[in-house]
């Protein structure tokens, strides 16, 4: 069995990170191959720094490492070191539907967040389904909120099998339902992008002042009373 996953480095991780898909990964290595990424294309659509996106993908790293990741169990890599995957990205593209992608709510849901929309938030599910296809996953570990995405690298991989033969193993997806959506500090999915985490690492002073800030899953003000 080969098991699949990865991380955003976008930001500093945090406990929705650690529960929907760390600490599953890190128990996942020891029942098979663990093939696990750092996706830093995939942080293009949210972070524009490209500074802030090499040091954030050291830290990822590192955390990982600190939170149980065994090299000698996993192989551990950064997304842009293998070019190979932006080429069957554009592949699979060729045969992906537009209603497919339109389809998809976590574009919607973060237009809806006032996310700027660019085609690679679009397509993200191609990039994602590349990320999976291009290493005969079996099995891909994935919080509720990426269930649809999996389903969409299952439709790709059937409709170029079909175009061209038998090429690509379908993946099934793993969702563990205790953490499979880790709730933010606005009661909404633990996201960077929404501002509503709780960093793994973080200074429990400034953990505090956050959740102080999101009382009753709402914002507020520093100094506010409700």
């Amino acid at each position: 069995m080969r098991i699949l996953s990865g991380i955003q480095p976008s930001g500093a991780l945090h406990l929705g990170n650690f529960f929907g898909m760390m600490r599953p990964a890190i128990e996942l290595q020891e029942q098979g191959e663990a093939f696990y990424f750092i996706a830093n294309y995939h942080s293009m659509t949210s972070l524009f720094d490209a500074g802030e996106r090499r040091r954030n993908s050291l830290d990822v790293a590192l955390d990982f490492l600190a939170c149980g990741l065994d090299p000698k169990k996993s192989i551990f890599w950064k997304q842009s070191d293998v070019p190979e995957v932006t080429e069957l990205t554009w592949l699979l593209s060729t045969v992906t539907p537009m209603g497919l992608l339109e389809r998809c709510t976590s574009f919607k849901d973060k237009l809806a967040k006032g996310i700027s929309p660019n085609h690679g938030l679009f397509a993200y599910p191609v990039l994602m389904a590349a990320d999976i296809l291009i290493f005969d996953s079996n099995v891909v570990p994935v919080g509720r909120d990426q269930k649809q995405h999996l389903e969409v690298a299952r439709d790709i991989a059937i409709k170029f099998n079909e175009a061209y033969g038998q090429t690509f193993v379908i993946p099934e997806p793993r969702i563990r339902e205790e953490t499979a959506v880790v709730p933010g500090l606005d009661g909404e999915k633990m996201s960077k992008s929404y501002g509503n985490t709780i960093e793994i690492f973080g200074e429990e002073k400034a953990i505090r002042k956050k959740n102080y800030e999101h009382r009753d899953g709402q914002p507020h003000a520093p100094g506010t009373q409700t």
